[in-house]
């Protein structure tokens, strides 16, 4: 297990764009349908949906793909 975070951080992560940046607005530990696509979540290994700083698109990462960005 990696690096755990809560509903509002302020994360970044690396997409196809380049790197983005977002807060937290859900946690999901249960495998969940997100996009037409099966998620795999878990109490130990939990997604995390984040919405975009810059436009309202909401992204589903793992713990090990964000960086909690310092206020």
């Amino acid at each position: 297990m990696g690096t755990t975070f809560k509903v509002g951080d302020h994360v970044r992560w690396n997409s196809e764009a380049g790197h983005v940046s977002g807060h937290i607005t859900k946690i999901h530990t249960r495998d969940t349908e997100y996009k037409g696509h099966t998620r795999h979540c878990t109490p130990d290994d939990p997604q995390y949906e984040i919405k975009s700083d810059k436009t309202d698109h909401v992204a589903m990462h793992k713990g090990s793909a964000l960086s909690r960005i310092p206020d």
